[in-house]
């Protein structure tokens, strides 16, 4: 199998790379997170005329027609930057449920905003204790007339505090734990009470909660299936951003290992040291290999299978993010700890990274259950 890149894809890896280069400078980055918003409208509407934010959506929608590969690409660039910005919520995400749940006309009415970056969206599903489970729902939806009234309180919602509408999950029957009766809707920011606050590694996330929320659209009264679809997407594109994130943390930690001196050598000429580099690039490429699986796997219309396969991904890809973050802060030394070095930033993206829609052990025992990768 081919795993070059076409010369589309190769222009879009380089326009991508170089915008970030010459705007997400350490310095830039710190002065984004800092802003009112946490992150940079400016360059927010760059990706937009660069065309990123039409990127998944098919043509007639108003998108460019790009596909599991090239969103691998975006979010690998987007993980070598550590940027801030919502794409991850609102393209990956959002834009996961408007393709595979929205009508036509939703989309046509979503989609050439999204893409001109002028709309953002926000997936509000965990709940206090709902850990992982994507079924465990307490939030309720009620019919109101023609429509649903949302009442329910969600947490840890990626850029909740600057969408325009939010994705809900919320009960339309069964009890709290039934994978029958997960409802997915659209509701407009101004029936939220939303607050925001930053996570550690830098981005913004949000509490919120609905009152007698009205939902503006039904996706779904029974749509776990559409849900799970689009986490498997999501899990997809955070395998692609990990590698991103891990490449440039392994590079800086073998620069550093070149210039800082111990005992009047470089610390990088001590054997031991080298095999700790070296753990951390088989772990990247491992990790990378599983980055190009998950984007493949991603587009399988058996639901089951593409579940097991992502579990794996998940598995892989977070045993490899440990392994490379924490080696990493330990060959760097002490400055690794520090906020004026970059080093702990990635360390922090990573870890995040993981346990966003479940961590390592819990994909595993998920996995496990499955009876593994390959089935019997």
């Amino acid at each position: 199998m081919d795993f070059d890149l076409n010369e589309e894809q190769t222009l879009l890896q380089d326009s991508i790379r170089r915008t970030l280069a010459d705007r997400y400078g350490f310095e830039q980055r710190k002065s984004y997170m800092a802003s009112e918003t946490g992150w940079s409208r400016e360059l927010w509407a760059q990706y937009a005329e660069l065309g990123l934010l039409g990127l998944p959506f098919a043509e007639e929608d108003g998108g460019f027609g790009g596909g599991a590969e090239e969103m691998l690409i975006l979010a690998e660039q987007m993980g070598r930057a550590l940027t801030l910005e919502p794409w991850f919520a609102t393209l990956v995400l959002g834009g996961g449920f408007l393709r595979h749940g929205a009508g036509a006309a939703l989309r046509g009415e979503l989609v050439p905003a999204i893409a001109g970056g002028e709309c953002l969206l926000a997936f509000a599903q965990v709940e206090r204790d709902s850990r992982y489970s994507l079924h465990d729902v307490q939030t309720v939806a009620k019919r109101d007339g023609s429509g649903w009234a949302i009442t329910g309180r969600k947490g840890m919602v990626w850029h909740g505090d600057t969408a325009d509408h939010f994705i809900v999950t919320a009960r339309t029957g069964g009890s709290r734990r039934d994978r029958g009766g997960v409802g997915v809707f659209l509701v407009p920011k101004d029936q939220a009470q939303v607050q925001g606050f930053r996570t550690v590694d830098g981005q913004r996330a949000a509490e919120v909660a609905f009152d007698n929320a009205r939902a503006s659209h039904c996706l779904g009264e029974d749509a776990l299936p559409l849900v799970d679809r689009v986490v498997d997407e999501a899990i997809a594109a955070l395998a692609a951003e990990a590698v991103g994130a891990m490449d440039v943390a392994q590079a800086m930690t073998v620069d550093y290992m070149k210039t800082r001196t111990q005992f009047g050598k470089p610390i990088g000429s001590f054997q031991a040291l080298q095999h700790k580099a070296a753990d951390m690039l088989v772990a990247i490429e491992q990790a990378r290999s599983m980055a190009f699986f998950a984007a493949m796997a991603s587009r399988g219309e058996d639901a089951a299978e593409r579940r097991r396969d992502m579990h794996a991904v998940k598995v892989q890809t977070g045993r490899a993010s440990r392994l490379v973050g924490q080696l990493s802060i330990q060959l760097h030394g002490g400055i690794a700890m520090t906020m004026e070095y970059a080093a702990g930033h990635y360390f922090k993206r990573l870890t995040v990274n993981e346990a966003t829609f479940g961590d390592t052990d819990f994909h595993l025992r998920q996995l496990a259950d499955m009876g593994g990768l390959i089935a019997a």
